[in-house]
């Protein structure tokens, strides 16, 4: 056991006296937190729809009304009138405006007289987020139109209720559980596979080839040291990252217990996968060289940024079996959710089933030679 403590020990020592590897580790899953947080998933505002008034009557003066509305109170779009069609279109075309509403000619007359009256929205759909947020927007406006100036006293009409669990979960919130899993990902990677490499590749490994430390004592070792590496490294950014976020479910003691338990868990899952990629790599350029596939291949389909369900069949097979499936889950159903052990625990299950199953098939593959 002393042993196993020695290289622990050794391996904190490099760790703490390289402030650079420890930042690096750490700031970028903070930074792609904030600035992903805030550049995507938040709501449109301020977009500027172009407003052709060709009919110039009550019914065109309403949808002007309604545009004054949405501007004074949701903000999703800014109106700007316009007197002719074409000007409008090139307008969008150049990206000057983000849409254009046609009111046509004879639009009130067709609405008192109900012969099929229409209006027409163009939209820049090389930007489908936008079109799509003008579609919905205006969808709602001309659904607020057709309703009855006066209603009947008994609606025949189903009305759909929308219940929600939680209340709005903003992107950054949303993002927090994979910038977590990310920054352990990106400790255990820095802190642990790579210096692994580098100590073979400068010859410091050497130094364990003449004490009398057994393989399974070198081999426990590397990995409690890394783990601690990704466990620090995940309590500071679930902290940090939930101060910045507004979660303030970390201040529960039982939820502090469950999230310590899946960073640990994870921590040792990645590091016990970690430590098989490299285990007989000699190359110190090899794991650098992978690092970005293997981020894109285990982050990205982890449901992390966008959900499983919208993955092909392929993709959702390596999602089946990505520890950072579970990791992101787990993490999810504890910082979003405020799900009790119940939610977590076949995530944990696979954790240590995945990491058990990893360091031993890297055991027999370690060589404690030269």
């Amino acid at each position: 056991m002393n042993r196993i403590l020695a290289i622990v020990e050794r391996e904190m020592r490099k760790f703490f006296r390289s402030p650079a590897l420890m930042l690096a580790s750490m700031i970028f899953p903070l930074v792609q937190l904030i600035v992903l947080g805030n550049a995507f998933g938040g709501k449109i505002r301020d977009a500027k729809l172009g407003l052709v008034d060709q009919d110039g009557g009550t019914q065109a003066l309403k949808i002007r009304q309604a545009f004054d509305s949405v501007r004074a109170n949701m903000r999703t779009f800014e109106p700007v009138y316009y007197n002719d069609q074409n000007t409008a279109m090139e307008d969008v075309r150049n990206g000057k405006i983000q849409g254009a509403v046609i009111v046509p000619p004879q639009y009130s007359r067709r609405v008192y007289e109900k012969d099929a009256p229409r209006i027409a929205l163009i939209v820049d759909n090389s930007d489908n987020f936008m079109s799509s947020t003008l579609e919905e927007e205006l969808t709602g406006i001309t659904q607020a139109l057709n309703q009855p100036t006066v209603e009947p006293r008994v609606l025949q009409q189903t009305v759909l209720q929308i219940v929600e669990l939680y209340p709005y979960i903003e992107y950054m919130k949303y993002l927090l559980p994979g910038s977590i899993t990310l920054a352990m990902f990106v400790s255990v990677m820095i802190g642990g596979g790579m210096l692994y490499i580098d100590d073979k590749a400068r010859g410091i490994h050497e130094g364990y080839l003449v004490t009398p430390v057994t393989k399974m004592e070198l081999i426990f070792g590397l990995n409690a040291a890394g783990a601690i590496k990704a466990v620090m490294t995940g309590v500071v950014i679930t902290v940090i990252g939930s101060l910045m976020a507004g979660v303030g479910i970390i201040l529960s003691p039982v939820a502090a217990l469950q999230l310590l338990l899946m960073i640990l868990l994870t921590s040792i899952a990645f590091n016990t996968m970690m430590f098989l990629i490299v285990v007989r790599v000699d190359d110190p350029l090899v794991p650098r060289a992978i690092f970005g596939i293997l981020n894109t291949l285990l982050f990205f389909p982890s449901g992390a940024i966008y959900p499983i369900q919208a993955f092909p069949a392929w993709l959702r097979g390596i999602a089946s079996v990505d520890p950072f499936t579970f990791a992101v889950h787990g993490f999810k159903s504890i910082l979003l959710k405020e799900a009790g052990f119940v939610a977590i625990w076949p995530d944990l299950l696979y954790l240590s089933l995945f990491a058990v199953i990893t360091l031993s098939i890297a055991t027999p593959l370690f060589k404690r030679t030269l």
